[in-house]
This record gives C-alpha cells, sequence and structure tokens, in this order.
C-alpha cells in the first residue's frame, strides 16, 4: 500500500510557485481586455500547465536519471528531423507535422527541458574540481551546447539558439570553470564578430539595424508611445488607446509589457519586475543551497537564466534597447509553449526539492542516492 511521506510537503518550495501566481493573474486580466477570445485559450493553457506541472513533478527523476542523455538524444534527433521533414512557416522552418491529428511541435521548445536536464546529468556525474573545469571537460561541455546551437540556428531561429548558448554556459560559468578559458572565449568573440555578422540571414541583420538606427521600427514605437502615455499610474482600459484601437501590435503576446505600462503606468511596470526579481533570485538562492546535488544546482541555475533573459529582452526590446525578437514575458505573454515549458521545468525543480531526503551526502561534494 502507498504511504504519503510527510517530508514531501516539508520540502516542496511553496513559495516559488506563489511567485508565479501574481504574474498569471496579470495575464488573465490584460489578456481578457485584449480579446476575450484569447481568454479562453489562456484559461486552456494555464490548466494544461499545471497538469503539466503535477505530472512531471511526480516522475521520480533522481530514480531515472539513466533515461535524461536518452531524452536529451531523442529531442536531438527532433530537431535533425526539422531540417528533413519540417514544416515552414513565415520563412522558418521550425515545425514537425504530428501524423493523423494534424497538430505541430516545435522541438526547439521541447529541447529546454532536455537541455538543462542534460547540463545537470553531466555536472552530476562529473562534478567540477577546486580550481574548476579545463580546457578538456569545457570541450565536453561545449559539445553538448554547441550540437543543438547549430541545429536551431539552421531553421533559422538564432533567438532560440542564442537563449540556449547563454544558459549552457552561464551555468558552467557558476558552476566552475577555469578563468582563463573565459578569457579565451571573449577574444576569440571580439575577433570574429565581424564574420558571425556577415553569416546572418538577412530579417536578422534587418532586426539589427532598426535596433541601431536613431528611428525605431514601426512596432518599437508604438510600443514607446504606449508606455508613455501609461505615467505614473496608468489609464483606465477604454483610454488605453494604443492597445484598445489597435495601433499597438502583438499586444497580447510579444507587446504585453507595454499594455501593462499603458494600464498601470510606472508603478505596475515596477511592481512586475520586481516580482520578476524576487522569483529569479529565489531560484538562484535554491541553486546555490544545494551544494553537492548538482541536478538541483543546475537545474535550478538553468531556470534562472531562462527567466533572466526572457524577461530582460522582452521587457527591454519593448522600449528599444533590445532587437526585436519574438521572445515572450514568461507566464505573462499569451501563449502555451512558454507557459508550459516554464510548467514543466518547475515541475522537474520541485521534484528535485521535495525528494531531497532520498538521498544523503557523503564527504565532499559526492553524493550517495538511496
Amino acid at each position: 500500500m502507498w504511504m504519503f511521506d510527510r517530508r514531501i510537503v516539508t520540502h516542496f518550495d511553496f513559495f516559488l510557485i506563489l511567485l508565479i501566481l501574481p504574474l498569471i493573474f496579470v495575464s488573465l486580466m490584460l489578456v481578457k481586455e485584449i480579446s476575450p477570445a484569447l481568454f479562453k485559450k489562456e484559461l486552456f493553457y494555464i490548466g494544461l500547465g499545471f497538469i503539466v506541472f503535477f505530472i512531471f513533478f511526480l516522475i521520480p527523476w533522481r530514480s531515472l536519471r539513466w533515461m535524461i542523455p536518452i531524452f536529451y538524444w531523442a529531442t536531438i534527433l527532433l530537431l535533425i528531423s526539422v531540417d528533413i521533414f519540417g514544416i515552414s512557416k513565415l520563412g522558418a522552418q521550425r515545425w514537425l507535422q504530428v501524423p493523423l491529428v494534424g497538430l505541430t511541435i516545435q522541438p526547439s521548445e521541447l529541447f529546454k527541458p532536455a537541455f538543462i536536464l542534460m547540463m545537470g546529468y553531466l555536472v552530476q556525474e562529473n562534478p567540477p574540481p577546486k580550481e574548476g573545469y579545463g580546457i578538456k571537460e569545457f570541450f565536453k561541455f561545449s559539445f553538448y551546447i554547441l550540437l543543438p546551437f547549430i541545429l536551431i540556428s539552421k531553421e533559422p531561429d538564432l533567438g532560440t539558439a542564442t537563449v540556449l548558448l547563454i544558459i549552457g554556459y552561464g551555468i558552467l560559468f557558476l558552476v566552475g570553470v577555469n578563468w582563463r578559458i573565459w578569457v579565451s572565449i571573449l577574444t576569440v568573440l571580439t575577433i570574429s564578430a565581424p564574420f558571425l555578422y556577415s553569416n546572418m540571414h538577412d530579417y536578422q541583420k534587418k532586426r539589427i539595424h532598426d535596433f541601431l538606427a536613431e528611428k525605431p521600427s514601426y512596432h518599437v514605437q508604438q510600443s514607446i508611445i504606449a508606455i508613455g502615455s501609461g505615467g505614473m499610474t496608468g489609464k483606465p482600459k477604454e483610454e488605453a488607446t494604443q492597445t484598445q484601437l489597435k495601433f499597438l501590435p502583438i499586444a497580447s503576446s510579444d507587446f504585453i509589457f507595454a499594455y501593462l505600462v499603458e494600464r498601470f503606468g510606472f508603478l505596475g511596470a515596477a511592481g512586475l519586475i520586481l516580482v520578476y526579481i524576487l522569483l529569479i533570485l529565489h531560484i538562484l538562492s535554491l541553486g546555490i543551497h544545494a551544494r553537492g546535488d548538482y541536478l538541483i544546482q543546475v537545474t535550478a541555475y538553468g531556470i534562472a537564466f531562462l527567466l533572466f533573459v526572457y524577461t530582460s529582452v522582452n521587457i527591454l526590446m519593448t522600449i528599444g534597447l533590445a532587437p526585436v525578437v519574438g521572445v515572450p514575458l514568461p507566464f505573462v505573454s499569451h501563449g502555451g509553449s512558454s507557459f508550459i515549458n516554464f510548467m514543466v521545468l518547475f515541475g522537474i525543480l520541485e521534484n528535485l526539492i521535495a525528494f531531497r531526503f532520498n538521498f544523503l551526502y557523503n564527504s565532499g561534494s559526492k553524493v550517495t542516492f538511496l
């Protein structure tokens, strides 16, 4: 007979879930004001996201950690399949058709949880020495980081590929790599920057050009107008003309931050950013305090980097300080793939935390699993 272990509740991080609730509430409120039809879809995505969260929370990741490489390589095969069988939309080949059901999936989104778990698995199996990883280990990790970067860049989806690059090397930076390696990388990137730019797609160059131009693109112009019109405390829904009169493009997803500022002003924006800061710092603290348990540590670092990159890039692009890319505002932008992905990652992290009583620390950073 299955018995519930009270230690699961004791170790479960309720504060992590509590921090995302105001973001979900804001999302529902803003999306409902923009489009009641999209509001119904948003409710469905949120409900599905929490179901997925509990499914991934109940998977015994520590016992099944041997399956993590299989998960990683299976998603790599899906990325390779995109190049062969992929469906093109808006000039990009990023999707696969699911047989019989008529739905499409984007393997680059499915890959993110597999990637973070694989990084945790690799670090757990090969803990960093006191002086940090050397060149041999660094190249080994780089293989697992650069392979998906190349495959996703070819779709082309440079935004997602770059996010994975930042997460992968960001994790290595926090876990520990010899400083000489970082100096060498920065030198190589500085020298090769012109070559990298010359090999970009035309639309990617245009985004950079629009970002550097004196006059921002139309989307950014309308976004800045919406943000400026919000003032200190914002406007009632009926007076938020940038959004209600459809001047602000993609108001429910990519530029939802601009609508939030139009409605609730500087104070509303500051409150939202404060919630994100608390969420990211809390997740980072979970990784910092999980010394020796690299599965928790790397998973927490990976989620924190993903949240930071998505949040900062989305907000900066709405005010003209970053190129316009299709990066959603986590838990606020309308859409299912981003929300469900984060709920998958949160479910995995909560599982690793809640069931951490299943292992004991031995000497040093070695972990013995029971």
